[in-house]
């Protein structure tokens, strides 16, 4: 690789939180497209490099990683940027919302966007009425942490986790595209949408915009992505 790291990503795809790290850290790399419209996921020479077929992967010297929360966490220790040290006071409460919102929020989520991969496809509409209610909860429980202002959640200085919840709160707003959303109000979560309306004015922020094609309020007021390359699904 020409730059330390090559991240394969899919436009507005859970790859967007990790393009947003790497560019708030100021660090170079490159980017290749997996294609999901011709399943490039799901090829050999991809497989290869994530088992799972999931996006995204980061290539690094110390071999490919996988897994948002994983990469995020990865970069953060190792440039020593967007999260509290390994020996800070901090450290703890920043970890345990880390995995919230990888293991709680971020895989409710999914649900919610492929309902036929968990159920028969008449019981999908059923499925994802019965997860929002979750969804909102954890949002409501993010939001309270987000009021009380830690150093690793607030608008003054975004960690890795401001960009991961934002990235979902926009997805919540758009996806999937034939299905009610009307559950998901950024109102509803004030604290939150302060950080997502600070975000919006990072360079990291502006760059993913040009790179995705996103719109120019992805978090706040998000249209579908139009990127020069690729598809979001």
């Amino acid at each position: 690789m020409e730059t330390p790291y090559r991240l394969h990503y899919a436009p507005d795809n859970a790859s967007l939180v990790v393009r947003l790290a790497l560019e708030e850290m100021g660090v170079p790399y490159q980017s290749e497209l997996v294609d999901r419209r011709r399943h490039q996921q799901d090829e050999a020479a991809y497989r290869a490099l994530n088992p799972n077929g999931l996006i995204p992967v980061l290539e690094t010297d110390q071999g490919p990683i996988f897994e948002t929360a994983a990469i995020l966490l990865w970069l953060a220790d190792r440039h020593g940027q967007l999260a509290p040290s390994p020996d800070s006071n901090d450290r703890a409460a920043f970890l345990k919302w880390l995995f919230f919102a990888s293991n709680t929020l971020h895989a409710d989520l999914r649900i919610v966007f492929y309902a036929e991969k968990y159920i028969e496809t008449a019981q999908a509409e059923s499925l994802r009425a019965g997860i929002r209610p979750r969804l909102r909860q954890h949002l409501q429980n993010l939001d309270a942490v987000a009021q009380s202002k830690p150093d690793w959640l607030c608008p003054e200085h975004p960690s890795v986790l401001n960009f991961y919840i934002a990235c979902m709160m926009r997805w919540m707003a758009l996806y999937p595209a034939r299905s009610d959303r009307s559950w998901f109000q950024l109102a509803d979560t004030p604290y939150l949408q302060t950080l997502l309306m600070q975000l919006e004015m990072r360079p990291s922020t502006r760059a993913a915009i040009a790179a995705e094609g996103l719109g120019v309020t992805p978090f706040t007021s998000p249209t579908y992505a139009n990127p020069s390359e690729g598809s979001a699904t």
